[in-house]
C-alpha cells in the first residue's frame, strides 16, 4: 500500500494542485480514466470545503490530504481542523434563514461529492472533520 500525503495552508490558490496530484496519483494507482474527473472534482469540493471552513473559523493549520493506493482501491483523505461536518444523507433539504453562508457551501460542497463518490465516508479524526473517498482500481492484467 504506498500512500502519498499533502499539507497545504488554507489557501484557495492550493486548491488546483490538490486536485492535480490526486489525479496524478489515481491515474498511476489505475483509477479507470473515465472516473479521473470525478476525482479531481470530489478532491476540489473537499479541499474548497476545507479552506473555506478554515478561513470562516480563522484557522492556520494546514489542509490535510492523504493518497492511498490498494491492491483494490483507490482512497483520498481530506481533513481539516475545524468540527466535524455533518453527513450528507442528514443534510437539510433548505437551509435554515439563519445559516451562515459558509456553512451553507460546505453543506452543498458534500452534497456535490456524495453525487460524484460512490464510497464516501463523513466523519472526524483526532485533528478535526475528515472526508473519505475511495474509487476502484483497474487490475494490472497479467501477461498471457
Amino acid at each position: 500500500m504506498a500512500t502519498v500525503e499533502l499539507r497545504f495552508s488554507p489557501l484557495p490558490e492550493h486548491v488546483r494542485t490538490a486536485r492535480l496530484v490526486a489525479a496524478a496519483v489515481a491515474r498511476r494507482a489505475g483509477v479507470d480514466e473515465a472516473v479521473l474527473d470525478e476525482v479531481r472534482l470530489a478532491v476540489g469540493e473537499a479541499c474548497t470545503r476545507a479552506v473555506a471552513l478554515h478561513s470562516a473559523q480563522n484557522l492556520s493549520s494546514p489542509v490535510r490530504v492523504a493518497l492511498v493506493e490498494d491492491e483494490k482501491k483507490f482512497s483520498i483523505e481530506v481533513g481539516d481542523s475545524g468540527p466535524p461536518p455533518q453527513p450528507a444523507e442528514s443534510l437539510p433539504t433548505e437551509q435554515p434563514a439563519s445559516a451562515p453562508e459558509e456553512e451553507g457551501e460546505g453543506e452543498m460542497g458534500l452534497a456535490v461529492i456524495s453525487g460524484l463518490v460512490d464510497d464516501l465516508e463523513v466523519g472526524a479524526d483526532d485533528e478535526g472533520g475528515l472526508i473519505r473517498m475511495s474509487w476502484p482500481v483497474i487490475p494490472d492484467e497479467e501477461p498471457v
